[in-house]
């Protein structure tokens, strides 16, 4: 098999880049009703639309966008149409600050929902505290989004990095005992989160640990590094494209480690894609087959093949609203995120204020299409607390391997998730 030059993927990869109140009626909030109107609330914000995470994660604001137009054709939430306005930073912090000064100062949103990025967001993170503005869900697994005392406008979406990092490493540990460990992490709080979570189960066997820096798309001096190690396993803490990355430089140098991947690079439908485009652009012979059979992966939304009743809502959503958009579980993520959020806004009520939408993530009420339970409340602002662990067949088709599983960010044991979960009837918005 003739795998890409890294020269051409590098190239392939730069190509894509790079109204209301004024007062304080709760403790750091102001503006209590900024964006909003008796007909709409006005939210925002900052996703990788260009740039080295834009493959993959692009789409995530097209999910969110079908489910909010899903809930504004069924009468918006309390007679209030979810105004849902993207900006693009290009996964460079410099930018994220610029366009969420805009949208808040300039748009005056009511809230920002779901900004993507580690790296990114951390930079908007003190401002929006500053601004008294909501800052929900946000779309990374950093433990920083949960300091209800530092940052209480702030909380966090997916399962945080460290508690996934323990669900994997309790799998290796299991199902790949004796092997060497290497890790390869993205430079900032990515990476050190997830390894805090890796130690905590599997320290002694991490023989290399390697950062790559996002902004640089050639990996191979750390693949290199991790194969002269004797690594036998490697673990990415990788964004989609990086996630690529390995997976091809790896079979460059005949290097075939077992991939154990986080969730946030580990969608079997867009490493595909990633995947089979860098081939067909760079004239390259890959079969995504070979190179993606045997991957382990994380997850903790319901899988995008699965007949899950979520899935399946998911599904009817997307036909509907965005049959163009291929549906992965990137996708997905975006929709249940949507949908979270259009259920916080619910249960804040008719009465809408900017405390009441803080106070219904705190409620401890808010039960999505995850797999496991979200963490929030007043002691926590942590999302989802496990994840579930699958393999990829020949066939690239997903098969779990360890039903869903939690834990915490210390040293607490890994156990079984509550096998009980809402459906979308028991949480429904519009209908």
């Amino acid at each position: 098999m003739r795998i890409l030059a890294l020269g051409v993927v590098a190239v392939l990869l730069a190509g894509c880049g790079g109204a209301g109140e004024s007062g304080d009626s709760a403790a750091g909030v102001r503006n209590e009703t900024a964006g909003v109107t008796d007909t709409s609330v006005l939210i925002g914000t900052h996703q990788p639309l260009t740039g080295p995470a834009a493959p993959g994660y692009a789409t995530i604001s097209k999910g969110a966008q079908a489910v909010y137009s899903y809930v504004n054709d069924g009468g918006g939430i309390h007679g209030r149409k979810i105004d849902y306005r993207v900006e693009d930073d290009g996964y460079n912090p410099t930018r994220t600050v610029e366009v969420v000064k805009k949208l808040v100062l300039q748009d005056k949103v009511f809230a920002l929902v779901g900004g993507l990025g580690t790296p990114t967001h951390s930079k908007v993170v003190d401002f929006l505290t500053a601004e008294g503005v909501p800052d929900v869900l946000v779309s990374s697994g950093a433990l920083a989004w949960d300091d209800p005392q530092g940052s209480p406008m702030t909380f966090g979406f997916q399962v945080d990095y460290t508690r996934e990092a323990k669900i994997l490493g309790t799998h290796i540990a299991e199902a790949m005992p004796g092997r060497k460990v290497g890790v390869l992490h993205q430079n900032d709080d990515v990476g050190r989160d997830g390894m805090a979570g890796l130690d905590r189960v599997i320290k002694d066997a991490i023989v290399s640990r390697q950062p790559y820096d996002p902004a640089n798309a050639d990996v191979l001096p750390q693949l290199t590094a991790l194969r002269q190690s004797g690594a036998e396993v490697v673990v990415c803490e990788c964004v989609p494209a990086f996630t690529a990355l390995a997976i091809l430089t790896a079979a460059r140098l005949g290097y075939k480690p077992q991939f154990v991947v986080s969730s946030i690079g580990a969608d079997v439908t867009t490493l595909t894609g990633l995947l089979a485009d860098f081939g067909k652009r760079a004239g390259a012979e890959v079969s995504v087959p070979a190179l993606l059979s045997g991957m382990v992966g994380a997850g903790y939304l319901p899988d995008v093949d699965s007949d899950d009743p979520w899935t399946t809502l998911f599904k009817e959503i997307h036909a509907k609203y965005i049959p163009d958009v291929a549906l992965t579980d990137t996708v997905v993520f975006g929709m249940a995120q949507a949908y979270t959020f259009a259920q916080a806004l619910k249960e804040a009520g008719r009465d809408l204020t900017r405390s009441k939408l803080l106070a219904a993530f705190e409620s401890g009420k808010l039960e999505g299409p995850g797999m496991t339970p979200f963490a929030f409340s007043g002691e926590s602002h942590a999302g989802y607390t496990g994840a579930y662990v699958f393999t990829v067949d020949s066939e690239v088709r997903t098969n779990v391997v360890r039903e869903p599983m939690v834990t915490d960010r210390g040293d607490g044991p890994v156990t079984p998730a509550p096998s009980s979960r809402k459906t979308p009837a028991e949480v429904a918005l519009v209908g």
